[in-house]
């Protein structure tokens, strides 16, 4: 049985963490088993997207703390399950069910959007552990939620709901329970029959603005925009429009 299960739907890579006994807590077999998935993901042409979620109804309740303190390795220079700290190109979509907690709030919120059924809970409890959330969560809280709502989370280690993290623009889809991952799946369908250049340059453009100022931003924005204009899709999309067909993108 494969710690992460792997699932191809057209030019969509679904990804599950498979430890539903464990909460999907992440071990060293999800750390090697993620890590050649999502290279996968990356590598293979005739992939666009990847969705990212858990089995037996839960996402993540992050670090199987067993398995660390047994002395396995569930964290590489790519990070968490080999995914918080890992440099990407391709959309990854997260759908949540359950539990996202520690560790996997911080793999949710090191994913590109965040799908939700009404019941997810998000946190980050480490503070009750005398540990802190070091794979993200402090740093992108604060860019996704702002400094009050970072605080409040980090600091009392107290759980959120999917319906407010929706509210507050974090979850960016909610569903009804067990729905999450065939509606993040629609979306990632929907993203992959874009344009393949213009996605790329746009995910990376909005990534950038987190860390880049304004001035190099815009350098960045126009050398993005000349290779778009340079791809063989440029006309594709625009001769296409004009014709009010579906385009057939290279």
């Amino acid at each position: 049985m494969r710690a992460v299960e792997r699932t191809q739907n057209g030019a969509v890579l679904n990804l599950s963490i498979n430890r539903a006994d464990k909460r999907n807590a992440v071990d060293h077999h999800v750390l090697k088993e993620m890590s050649s998935a999502l290279a996968y993901l990356e590598t293979n042409a005739d992939l666009r997207v990847g969705v990212l979620t858990g089995s037996g109804g839960h996402f993540c309740a992050g670090a199987d703390l067993a398995d660390r303190v047994a002395g396995n390795a569930i964290i590489d220079a790519n990070g968490l399950a080999g995914l918080t700290r890992l440099s990407r190109t391709k959309p990854l979509i997260c759908a949540v069910e359950g539990y996202a907690l520690g560790g996997g709030f911080e793999i949710a919120l090191a994913c590109d959007i965040i799908v939700a059924s009404e019941t997810a809970r998000f946190g980050l409890p480490e503070v009750k552990r005398a540990v802190l959330a070091a794979e993200g969560g402090l740093h992108r809280t604060t860019t996704a939620l702002g400094k009050s709502m970072a605080m409040y989370l980090a600091l009392s280690g107290r759980t959120i709901d999917a319906a407010r993290l929706f509210e507050l623009g974090l979850v960016c889809e909610l569903t009804p329970v067990g729905e999450a991952t065939n509606v993040a799946t629609r979306l990632a369908l929907e993203i992959a029959g874009h344009a393949p250049e213009s996605v790329l340059e746009t995910r990376a453009l909005i990534e950038a603005a987190a860390t880049v100022a304004d001035e190099l931003l815009w350098e960045k924005t126009e050398s993005a925009y000349s290779r778009v204009r340079r791809s063989p899709n440029y006309r594709v999309g625009a001769r296409a429009f004009l014709a009010k067909e579906p385009p057939q993108w290279r």
